[in-house]
């Protein structure tokens, strides 16, 4: 994804004189221009774990790695090229560097935007292309990695599919990088030289600190950061500075580091999986071996590294790089199944045909025109334009394809018992179209969200603080009312908040999502590691919670099908113990304890596939049987927290007929995706709600 070669600057436009007198010191002398093989190999094998791994291929668990070995490379060379400038001019051009990196990179990543986009709209559910779009045009000015970050933190966004440009992130990471590390390196020139070493160790230990502590507090904004990955730039910028000296290695010592270096980034490839905390101090395995290679590579021969085939790998690996996530993640939606790992390979070495085919037809021709690289200000325009032009075309694709409303429109009946609500559901199980009246309409679903997260009465994944006071409803009432649980707790609240305004009650959200109300422990995802701030959470709600001393509690969470963590029996009566002691903690004299049973899941985000079924809407609901998660170990669950004295409410009937679970029923959309539902269905549901709660 970098320079393929270490290649001499070209001279300085006629007309214009170097500076006279002795040259500054630029720490120690870069090693010589000369191409490097052992470098294109080894971006042939970082590239290849990087599609191994999304590929499937069961045995490479950790390929994601190949990214921080492009990173190491990257950092290498780069500050070699601007070592050997300085060297040679006493200066540094920031504006030729900047042509040189957009002449470099912006041709292949630009064609393989619009033409990533085009497919999008050809081929995925319609509602996807406005996050689509977001994302092109965020790669346009290398932003992907804040705008992933930003939104991996979004639980409730949580379950949306990956973008098929989400791997752009890494290069965006490489690009800040090129935006600072030039300018920082000429001002340390400009100060007579010295103390670059010093400068760039400070810098990357920094970073690597960072990447430590964040990794364990916050694994996105760990994982996409620049301010986490610039430790990896800055390992192979500190190898360049000290290049020259590893050119008089003995030849075994040599061959020792770039096998030991080999061995390093293959084993973190096979033994790392998505649940490694990752970077923070798992990522000093590959980091660390590809800075052995390249080291032993200063002073010997390519060896393996140089096989033709890695060569020829390693010449196309950043335009394979671009090419293989966007084929293998729109190829399932264009066939309409997913594909086994043999097809996914299959797709990969076609994506490796497009590579050739882009690098001899755009990015090699683009970067070696004299006349855009001579002249810096006229390759940085090429450059703009490039990202203007691909930030138009994928506008104005998203806006052709984009799709009207239903055909239809449809009033959903006011509720006054469960017995119309059913013949509602089993209407809606008929319905030809997606009324145009929907609410929420689909462009907005995603933003549906309960007023509790808009207030920041949800804490945040590493949060365990319980967000006080978060009351609604009638705040001077003598009857306090306390919604207590996760996410699908928090999705009752515009039901429940309707119901107390109704009845005049304090209505009190004690919710933290992903953090089931069970006295459970559970690897977070979006952690990386156990949930602990959840176990903290849930002690201080519980004693909030007894202080309150409330008429109700309503308990709420997800259905019980995430595997925990220190069990010593069966998953299924860890749960039930879970809820059991939960339900016995927030229980006391004069409060009436209920359990609402968990909505049902759809396949996938709703919103999504009723925008790709506009005249179907029943192909995205699901049966009944299929809808209802771990039916066994709910139905365990039940019977615990009754057996404790706790009221059950069972939804099922409310969303579901006796064999389908529609999305829509008259006019209101149930879900917002695949199983949160809507304030507006959510307050649809008030009155029978209300029906079952009696303090």
């Amino acid at each position: 994804m970098t320079e393929m070669s270490i290649a001499p600057v070209a001279p300085a436009p006629r007309g214009r004189t170097r500076p006279a007198g002795p040259r500054p010191p630029v720490a120690a002398a870069p090693e010589p221009a000369r191409h490097r093989r052992d470098i294109e190999g080894l971006r042939a094998v970082a590239v290849l774990l990087v599609v191994a791994y999304h590929c499937g291929l069961p045995f490479v668990t950790g390929g994601y790695v190949g990214v921080d070995v492009f990173f190491v490379i990257s950092g290498f060379l780069i500050t070699g090229l601007l070592l050997r400038e300085a060297q040679r001019s006493g200066t540094v051009s920031i504006p030729r560097f900047y042509a040189r990196r957009a002449l470099r990179l912006l041709p292949a990543s630009t064609v393989v935007v619009v033409v990533t986009v085009a497919a999008a709209a050809l081929w995925l559910p319609p509602l996807r292309l406005a996050g689509i779009l977001s994302d092109a045009l965020h790669t346009t000015i290398y932003a992907m990695n804040w705008r992933l970050a930003a939104v991996g933190t979004d639980y409730l966004n949580a379950d949306a599919d990956p973008s098929p440009l989400q791997h752009f992130w890494s290069l965006a990471v490489e690009e800040q990088f090129y935006l600072v590390w030039p300018v920082l390196l000429l001002i340390v020139i400009r100060r007579g030289g010295r103390g670059l070493s010093t400068v760039l160790s400070v810098l990357t230990a920094g970073s690597l600190l960072v990447s430590v502590w964040q990794t364990q507090h916050n694994a996105g904004w760990a994982y996409f950061g620049a301010h986490t990955r610039a430790w990896e730039l800055g390992a192979g910028a500190l190898l360049a500075v000290g290049a020259a000296r590893l050119t008089r290695l003995q030849p075994g010592v040599a061959r020792a580091l770039t096998g030991a270096g080999l061995v390093a980034i293959v084993v973190s490839a096979f033994v790392y999986t998505a649940s490694t905390p990752f970077p923070g101090y798992a990522a000093l395995l590959p980091v660390l071996g590809t800075t052995a290679v390249i080291a032993g590579g200063c002073a010997r021969p390519a060896g393996l590294l140089g096989l033709p085939v890695l060569q020829g790998i390693g010449r196309l690996s950043y335009s394979w790089y671009l090419w293989h996530w966007p084929v293998l993640l729109l190829t399932p939606y264009a066939v309409g199944r997913d594909l086994e790992v043999w097809e996914n390979v299959a797709l990969a070495l076609g994506a490796l045909l497009l590579a050739g085919l882009t690098y001899a037809l755009v990015e090699n021709p683009m970067r070696n025109l004299a006349g855009l690289r001579d002249r810096p200000w006229h390759g940085i325009g090429v450059g703009a334009a490039l990202s203007l032009g691909a930030a138009g075309l994928c506008a104005l694709i998203a806006f052709t394809a984009a799709h009207a409303g239903g055909v239809s429109t449809y009033r959903a009946a006011p509720l006054t018992d469960a017995g119309r609500l059913q013949q509602s559901l089993a209407a809606a199980s008929k319905m030809p179209a997606v009324p145009r009246n929907l609410t929420p309409k689909l462009e907005n679903a995603a933003k549906d969200k309960p007023q509790i997260y808009r207030d920041k009465c949800s804490p945040a994944f590493d949060d365990a603080e319980v967000k006080t006071p978060c009351a609604y409803g009638d705040l001077t009432s003598p009857t306090t009312v306390v919604l207590f649980g996760d996410s699908h707790a928090g999705h009752w609240f515009p039901a429940l908040e309707t119901v107390a305004k109704q009845r005049r009650w304090k209505l009190v959200m004690v919710t933290k999502s992903a953090c089931s109300a069970a006295d459970t422990l559970i690897y977070e995802d979006a952690l990386k590691r156990e949930f602990t701030e959840c176990v903290q959470w849930r002690k201080a709600a519980w004693r909030h919670i007894r202080a309150l001393r409330p008429a109700m509690v309503v308990m709420a969470s997800t259905a019980p099908s995430t595997e925990l963590l220190e069990v010593t029996g069966t998953q299924e009566q860890a749960w039930v113990d879970g809820w059991k002691r939960s339900v016995d903690q927030v229980s006391a004299p004069g409060t009436k304890v209920y359990f609402i049973n968990d909505t049902p899941w759809q396949n996938g985000p709703v919103p999504e596939c009723l925008s790709a079924h506009l005249d179907d809407p029943a192909a995205c609901g699901r049966s009944r049987a299929t809808a209802v998660n771990v039916p066994e170990r709910r139905a365990q669950v039940i019977a615990a927290v009754r057996a404790e004295g706790a009221t059950v409410i069972d939804p099922l009937p409310w969303f579901c007929t006796d064999s389908r679970c529609p999305v829509v029923v008259g006019n209101v959309l149930v879900y917002k995706d695949q199983h949160h539902i809507t304030t507006a269905y959510s307050r649809f549901l008030a009155p029978l709600l209300s029906v079952r709660l009696k303090p």
